[in-house]
């Protein structure tokens, strides 16, 4: 029997490493592809070299940039059972380049954030290394953390990156330190606001919907409203966010539009207002429509935001590919425009193949190893269902216009995971259980005082002089009972102790991820400057 297990075993750590052998194969595949497509364009270029090796680790990057980033906008709808994971990764590898090739913006700002001083660099040169490194380090700390199933922030891997490689270049002088307050701000304000925002949602639709006698009825009167109000979130979202690049083109064609370089939050709002009207009605005809075939049950209830869940996964992988892919083919960019022009500018053009490595490196990287982190997300913080995945990412898109609005630094991965354990502590306020901790102690106490009356009766009895047969049965009977009574109060305290302990929220991820978005920075930091060294130290 041992031999049969140890022979399963090991067929399925050869399976098991088989399939990592093609993952890594197909990876390095994608990176040779996209090192022969440098090398093939900018061969005659002095200090080409510097570019294939940075376009080496762009390409690294955007893989681990899906493998870990991109799982927040698709965990919850899989976690929920809205998508499978393998239409969950299609949906995101196709909305992703989508974003990044139409929406993404031709320009970024060189030093992500303006976190260091770029007068500090007298050496062009020193820039490259420098902005190499940060690239490096930023993979290097994203594929550890997807390896430990942490999700962290691609924005604070690069802004680790790039300060790390500029301390190491000029000292820490260089670093715009009130910048870097700002960001560390956004560590709690993110989590904290979309928890918040998510757990406000999920209230709402509990006390207007699932806590009803007449959950049809309800629902036929609230969803139609909470998913318009998605629709306003989503389309105000992206607006902000996914068309700011194109909005002049767009102004260009529907000429009665504000001619600004971005659109304004009235006209977002507008538009928002527009699309959520006809979302409420559509969404308010087809549960009329099809209310007959509902039961009263949350089930039912679930079902009618699944359509809704789908289109926030498709929109919010969509304005990540427009926005994040953008920061982090910065470095990339800024590497290419100082090889091109031989300066270094405070923003630069960012090429259609560069925004192409970041779009489809995201997509490949999603699709060989983002399983792992959309697991995480979607199911390993705590459990999902579609009500409470709808109000993951309806906070996503209201935290973000919230946020966008009030100047606040934010990061889109800690909103997300922010709002999944908004959720599940709400979960852990509000819940409801058949057995739970009061009728648990009740029925304890009553138990107790049974087997109380039990005691003083077999000690009476003992007590007694002149015991009949009657007797003798009867303390039989009782000891009988008293042990089976014992066991009937050792499994309720079993039972209380665990409803005590009962959590909707996995503490140890919640250790963990917390401890990683602490680290990311100062992590991504060290292992830059520690790669600055190592290239200066070979280059001269």
């Amino acid at each position: 029997m041992e031999i049969k297990t140890i022979k399963k075993m090991e067929t399925k750590a050869l399976k098991g490493s088989g399939i990592d052998f093609i993952r890594l194969g197909i990876a390095l595949v994608f990176i040779v592809v996209v090192m022969f497509y440098t090398m093939a364009t900018t061969g005659n270029i002095s200090n080409s070299m510097f570019l294939v090796v940075a376009t080496i680790f762009g390409a690294y990057m955007a893989m681990n940039i899906g493998a870990n980033d991109v799982a927040n906008n698709v965990g919850p709808a899989v976690g929920s059972k809205a998508l499978t994971l393998g239409g969950a990764i299609v949906i995101a590898a196709i909305f992703e380049v989508a974003g990044a090739l139409i929406a993404g913006s031709d320009v970024t700002n060189t030093i992500r954030k303006g976190i260091i001083d770029l007068n500090a660099f007298s050496d062009v040169n020193i820039f490259i290394w420098a902005m190499m490194s940060a690239l490096l380090a930023a993979a290097l700390w994203l594929n550890l953390a997807t390896y430990f199933k942490a999700p962290v922030s691609t924005t604070h891997s690069i802004v680790g990156g790039v300060m790390g490689a500029g301390i190491a270049a000029g000292g820490f002088s260089i670093v715009h330190w009130a910048t870097m307050g700002k960001i560390a701000a956004s560590w709690v304000i993110s989590p904290v606001l979309g928890g918040l925002i998510a757990a406000l949602f999920l209230f709402s639709i509990k006390k207007t919907i699932i806590f009803k006698d007449n959950k049809i009825e309800a629902a036929k009167k609230w969803v139609p409203i909470f998913v318009a109000i998605m629709a306003w979130a989503f389309t105000t979202y992206l607006t902000l966010k996914g068309l700011k690049h194109v909005w002049e083109n767009i102004t260009d064609v529907i000429s009665f539009l504000p001619h600004t370089k971005k659109p304004s939050f009235m006209i977002a709002a507008i538009f928002g207002i527009i699309i959520a009207i006809i979302i409420f009605f559509v969404v308010k005809l087809s549960i009329s429509k099809n209310s007959k075939q509902l039961e009263n049950n949350r089930n039912a209830i679930n079902v009618l935001f699944t359509i809704p869940l789908i289109f926030a996964a498709i929109l919010l992988s969509f304005a990540h590919g427009a926005n994040d892919v953008a920061n982090a083919v910065g470095p990339l960019a800024a590497i290419n425009d100082a090889v091109m022009s031989g300066g270094i500018s405070s923003k630069a053009g960012i090429p259609f193949w560069v925004m192409a490595i970041g779009g489809i490196g995201i997509s490949v990287g999603l699709a060989l190893y983002g399983p792992k982190l959309i697991k995480t997300v979607g199911s390993e913080i705590t459990e999902l269902d579609q009500i409470r995945a709808f109000s993951i990412a309806l906070a996503a898109a209201i935290t973000v216009i919230i946020a966008s609005q009030l100047g606040l630094p934010v990061s889109s991965t800690h909103i997300a995971v922010g709002a999944v354990f908004g959720v599940g502590f709400l979960r852990e306020f509000m819940k409801v259980e058949i057995h739970n901790e009061e009728i648990l102690k009740k029925e304890l106490l009553k138990e107790e005082e049974l087997l109380k009356i039990m005691l003083i009766e077999l000690e009476e009895l003992q007590l007694k002089q002149d015991k009949d047969k009657e007797d003798y049965e009867k303390i039989v009977f009782l000891y009988e009972r008293i042990e089976a009574q014992e066991k009937i109060i050792k499994r309720l305290k079993k039972v209380l102790k665990k409803e005590e302990k009962e959590e909707y929220v996995k503490r140890d991820m919640l250790k963990k991820i917390v401890t990683a978005w602490i680290i990311t920075v100062p992590v991504a930091g060290i292992f830059s400057a520690m790669i600055f060294f190592i290239i200066k130290g070979m280059m001269l």
